[in-house]
Parts: C-alpha cells; structure tokens; sequence
C-alpha cells in the first residue's frame, strides 16, 4: 500500500466551522471509494481555536493498475513506480469528490459561512516537483499564498544524487476555502506532469471550471494548462482559446512571429546588434562579472557573455521553456567543454516575483522585455528585481515610442510587436526609471542606442540603474 496525506487547518472562530463547510462531522472517522484508493478524513485537532481536517489516501497500486487498464515501460514500471505515495491527480480527484460540496463554495444553510474569508494553512506531505521548489513557489504565490517548501536529499548517504524531487509543502492563505480546494485540484496535478486516467476533451471543461476567474491572470497559466493537460498540444491550444475568449495559437509561435516583424523592422539599421554590443560595453564599464540576463529569450546576449572570459558566471532566465531550448541549442550548450558550462546557467521563471536564485549578481539585464509585461505587473516587477534581487546594477533596455514615426511601415499608433504591453515615449521612461531610483535608493543614467535622430532620439532607449 501507499499513502498521501493532506491536511487543512483555520484558526477562525469557531475553527470547528471548517467541519461545517467541509460536510465532515469532527467526530466521526469517514471513508471513501476513490479510483484505486480509499480516502480516510478525520481531525487531528478540532476546538473552537484550531481545527484541522486530514484526507489520508491509502493507494493499492495493483489495483490502481488494473483500473487504469492500460500499458506503459514495461510490465516492472506499471507496478514498481512511486505514483502510490506523492500528491498527484488521484488525490486531487480525492479532493474534488470526498470535499465537492465545499468546492463549489455554496451553502444553502449558511451562505454567509461559505462566502467567509478565513485564515487557511494546507500541508502537503510530500509533493512532487520537477521543477524543484522554484516551480511550486512561482505557481502558488501569485495568488497569495505564502509558500514554504522543505526538501530533502535523495539519498542521505549519497548526496551527490542531489535533492529529492518530492517536498513537504506549507501553504498559509487568508481566503475563501472554496478558492483554496479549487487551487489544489489543479496545481497539484499540474506540478505532478501526469495522471493516472486518460486525458480527453472533457479535461478541458473541467479545467476552465475549476479555473474559474484566477487562472486567467495568473503569470504561468500557459504552463499550468500545458501539463494539466499533458502536454496534448491540442487541448491545450483548445483551453487558452475558450480561456481567452479569441482565436488562441501556441503562445510560443506567436511571440516569435512578432519577434521577426519586430526584427524585420529594426534590421536595416542593425539594431539588435548595437543593443547587444553596447549592453556588454556597459558591463564592462561598471565592472560587472557576473550577470543574470532576465527574458534571455533565444540566448543572443548570452552568445556574447560566454565567449568573453571576463564574465566568470552568467545566468539566463525566461519564462518560456521553449526559449530556454532555442538557447541551449545557440549556445550549444550540451557540447559545451565543463568549464564553460559551470559559467552558465538557463533557468526557468518570472520576473515578476521574488526569486532567491537572482540574489548576489553584480549586474542584471532586461532586454526588451518590460514592454511585454502588464503595467500593473510592473510593481511586481520592480518589487523582484530592486526590491528583493538587488544587482549593484540594472541595465534595462525599451522601443523609444517617440522614434516610431521613422519606421515608415508602421501606422500611427501602432506598436513594433503585437505582444507589447505599451511603448514609451522618452519623457515616459525617463518619468519611470526617476521613480524607480528614488524608491528602491538607486542612481540611474539614460543612454541611446542606436543612431539618434535629431528631434526624435534613438530608437532603443537604456536605463543604467546602478548603487
């Protein structure tokens, strides 16, 4: 047998409200049929202070197999697997079958209840991540969670395996419980990459449902609809489209057919290349050796930092993992001498919350990037990288809206990339970056890139944030 184990605990007065919502009497030990598995709820703690509810899920594996009715790796794998004993997609099933009525957030009885705001923490045993704690960190905290993960090594005796890919997940929140439940049944599969029962068109509808008005906005709803969906390039394409309410393509093709318009546009004054050789100038200049490149894209700038041996470590991070492989494949990063491949680093994630892994670098860059990012997300943004990161310098480059009237096949108004948020004018940018210094205790100096023009400046605009 395997076992799973989650627990929710409040401290709302009376915390014994949670059985009420819950439709789960503290007193009484229940059980539940789930697909291959038996759900336990009871409550370890239930006073009027603290009450917390556990769903304990005692997996057969034999029997999960045979329910599942189908082969994968092997007749060994389809037994010997550690699916039975890390939160996967059977105990989000538990969770939306044993908790339904509290998932839909309604009460006939006590409406008021249900809609309550209430202090929540949730522990999850062990979760399994492959994108280690990062990942759970980045799904969870934009929205709202404070997240606290625990890892363990592989293999005390060998720690040269590294860490272990499953985490003991804290998880605090002030919110409705029926928001949380439904949080849970995505995410956790989402983390997990897999599932124990076939993937078909219905995935979809139950995935927009549980994701109600939160999965829209969230930084990587992309990735979450990709792996909840496994990785069906269809059914994902089919989700963002209803999410969006428009025709979806793959985001990835889109972002890089509005790349090469944008590229096709700046080409013939070699733009790209001026940006990149006066970015690395400036590094040079403020004595910068080690660099994080933040929306490293397809790894153009990080082509230029490995081959300069004054940068003794490099990272690039983006929010795409299809970039990341178009920088591996530039960089050619597998055959890579292990020299050069202990300087860098490619990394997934956002910049727009905090991540340790970019505290401690002596310079930062953004490259064209804050354009594509939500005005209101610029706070967040700022927050991650002045506020949190701190670099001793940020370089950050933006289109120079002001110079948009020498590109002749533009129309007036209109931006370099369809992705673009906003462009800003030079006064605009500069209003900004002013801001930025003075909050965050930065100086800040202006340089074109590019050729100038006489009224209308450059056509690239830098910040050079520095302490």
């Amino acid at each position: 047998m395997g076992y799973m184990i989650l627990t929710i605990s409040t401290t709302y007065r009376p915390a014994t409200d949670l059985g009420y919502l819950l439709r789960k009497n503290p007193d009484r030990h229940q059980t539940f049929d789930v697909f291959g598995a038996t759900a336990h709820v009871f409550y370890p703690v239930a006073t009027d202070e603290r009450c917390t509810v556990a769903l304990l899920l005692e997996v057969d594996p034999i029997d999960l197999v045979r329910r599942r009715g189908q082969r994968h790796a092997g007749i060994v794998n389809q037994y010997v697997n550690d699916r039975p004993y890390g939160a996967n997609s059977l105990l989000s099933v538990a969770l939306g079958k044993v908790f339904s009525s509290a998932r839909t957030g309604k009460s006939l009885d006590r409406p008021e209840l249900a809609a309550s705001i209430m202090p929540l923490e949730v522990t999850i045993a062990a979760l399994p991540s492959d994108g280690g704690a990062e990942l759970i960190c980045q799904l969870f905290e934009p929205l709202g969670y404070i997240v606290e993960v625990t890892s363990e090594l592989l293999d005390s005796a060998f720690p040269q395996w590294g860490e272990s890919r499953y985490h003991r997940v804290d998880l605090s929140i002030t919110a409705q419980l029926s928001d949380v439940l439904t949080h849970l049944t995505v995410l956790i599969p989402s983390l997990d990459g897999s599932k124990h029962y076939w993937v078909g068109d219905d995935e979809v509808d139950k995935l927009l449902h549980r994701g109600g008005d939160w999965l829209s906005t969230h930084p990587l709803k992309d990735l979450i609809m990709r792996r909840y969906l496994m990785d069906q390039r269809a059914l994902t394409r089919e989700a963002l489209r209803r999410l969006s309410g428009e025709d979806y393509s793959d985001p990835d093709e889109r972002t890089r057919q509005g790349d090469s318009a944008e590229a096709s546009l700046e080409r013939p004054m070699s733009l790209n290349e001026q940006r990149m050789q006066a970015i690395v100038k400036t590094l040079h200049e403020v004595g910068a050796k080690t660099v994080a490149d933040l929306g490293c894209g397809e790894g153009k700038l990080l082509e230029l930092l490995i081959a300069d041996s004054h940068f003794t470590k490099i990272i690039g991070m983006d929010v795409s993992l299809h970039a990341l492989e178009r920088s591996k494949k530039r960089l050619y990063y597998e055959s890579m001498a292990q020299r050069q491949q202990e300087r860098i680093q490619l990394i997934h994630g956002s910049l727009t919350y905090r991540d340790k892994r970019l505290s401690g670098w002596d310079a930062a860059t953004v490259i064209e990037v804050i354009e594509h990012l939500d005005p209101d997300r610029l706070i967040a943004f700022c927050d991650s990288i002045f506020g949190h990161a701190q670099p001793s310098c940020v370089i950050i480059t933006t289109p120079n809206a002001d110079y948009n009237e020498v590109f002749t096949s533009l129309n007036k108004g209109e931006l370099r990339h369809p992705d673009h948020r906003f462009e800003w004018s030079r006064h605009e940018f500069a209003e900004w970056a002013q801001q930025i210094s003075s909050h965050y205790k930065y100086r800040v100096q202006f340089r074109p890139v590019g050729d100038e023009h006489l009224e209308l400046g450059s056509p690239t605009q830098m910040a050079v944030f520095s302490r």
